[in-house]
């Protein structure tokens, strides 16, 4: 009844697992959380630490059932174990906080939870587990998992390193030049993107993807009663990827009012499909722009969803964001990844933000890039010269070389 244990299996490593075993030295809780069939269960059930665990999967409807029912006796069933899904019976969690407040030792790692929602964005859930529970997020492969590197991209490294080492760093080699748009196509979801070889198979099982994620894990966290609005503004927002929410406009689009737009979009996020990107917004000399700006949490599902056969300059700027958050939710001290745009026009697609220090990221899906390309990125480091040293501008090209003075051009692979 949707329980049996752990083993561990041949997988491909993640750079989440030791991020996992980290947690579970550090609190009672571990929540490992993303988006459905990013390759939750198979992560922990790789997890040494794990094997021969009890697993208990909240998608079977008795196992749901009696969490729904009696929550205590299923937590009760074993001293440790692993909840699949959780978020699928939210009662399931008070009890395990009594279970863990009821052990004077407050023994760390012995709850492992997985769910495909964000439940620090669920208010109750967030404060059941409050001071208990570590949070990991998986993002769906970064191109170096799927590689089998088990790493993200080498942002850590940018950071610490001074630039004038940048080009040593990015042309030690790791992972091989590839196409960005046949990345793009392949995105990041374990199945379609290693498993599946064949278009037509990849077609088929994102449409099988989108309607379980419609008609079960959308209701799980909210009633949405007219399901069809949904799917056109998932298409609407794909076809928006790396531009400003703009929810009235969407709105239009889609035929339904501005505060419907906002609530799906929120549904969205917390199931961990759109991605909003704050705005820096340190203001030192210019007026800045503090919307946010939409991206997907996987490029091939975004281009599924919206239609599309061609990658577009938006999707390379995606899968650069989709690492750089896999990278940054990895981090003991998390960085933000943010995006800058003055009133005036000027845009620099990502900047990372540390405590001491900022770097600013420019993406062009052109093989061929010159100085003028850096404009932005200069103008950027002019405003923030005390904690910007140097700026990277990411390209489709085979070069890493001094672009300017302060900044360094380099081809999208050698970073991701």
């Amino acid at each position: 009844m949707g329980i049996d244990a752990v083993t561990s299996a041949a997988i491909l490593p993640r750079a989440a697992g030791a991020a996992v075993e980290r947690a579970s030295r550090v609190a009672p809780v571990v929540v490992l959380l993303g988006a459905r069939q990013t390759g939750k269960t198979t992560l922990l059930r790789g997890l040494p630490m794990l094997k021969g665990r009890p697993y208990l999967n909240l998608d079977d409807f008795d196992l749901r059932m009696q969490a729904q029912s009696e929550p205590e006796a299923v937590v009760a069933r074993a001293d440790s174990m692993v909840l699949d899904e959780v978020q699928r019976a939210e009662d399931l969690l008070v009890a395990v906080k009594r279970a863990v407040d009821d052990d004077p030792d407050h023994r760390p790692g012995r709850f492992v939870l997985t769910g495909s929602a964000n439940l620090l964005m669920m208010e109750r859930i967030a404060e059941t587990l409050a001071g208990r529970a570590v949070y990991v997020t998986l993002w769906p492969f970064t191109r170096r998992e799927r590689l089998g590197l088990g790493a993200t991209g080498r942002w850590g490294g940018l950071l610490t390193e001074p630039p004038g080492r940048w080009r040593e760093l990015l042309t030690a080699e790791e992972a091989p030049p590839a196409d960005w748009r046949s990345t793009a196509r392949l995105g990041g979801l374990p199945v379609p993107s290693y498993r599946l070889t064949d278009d037509d198979e990849r077609s088929l099982w994102f449409s099988g993807y989108v309607q379980t994620y419609l008609e079960r894990d959308l209701q799980a966290l909210r009633a949405v009663e007219n399901l069809v609005d949904f799917r056109r503004l998932m298409r609407a927002t794909c076809l928006r990827i790396g531009n400003l929410v703009n929810q009235t406009e969407l709105g239009r689009d889609v035929g339904i009012g501005q505060p419907q737009v906002h609530r799906f979009l929120n549904l969205m996020e917390t199931s961990y499909q759109a991605v909003r990107l704050p705005a820096f917004a340190v203001n030192r000399t210019r007026r800045l722009i503090k919307s946010p700006k939409i991206y997907w949490s996987d490029t091939a599902l975004a281009l599924f969803l919206a239609g599309e056969s061609t990658p577009r300059g938006a999707h390379l700027e995606n899968m650069i964001l989709t690492d750089l958050l896999a990278w940054r939710d990895l981090q003991a001290q998390r960085p933000e990844v943010l995006y800058w745009r003055t009133a005036s026009g000027l845009e620099v697609d990502f900047v990372i933000e540390t405590p001491d220090a900022l770097l600013p990221i420019e993406v062009k899906a052109s093989a061929r890039v010159t100085p003028a390309d850096a404009r932005n990125l200069e103008a950027f480091l002019d405003d923030y010269s005390d904690l910007a040293e140097a700026g990277l501008l990411l390209h489709a090209g085979d070069e890493v070389f001094p672009l300017t003075r302060r900044v360094v051009a380099a081809p999208w692979w050698t970073v991701i």
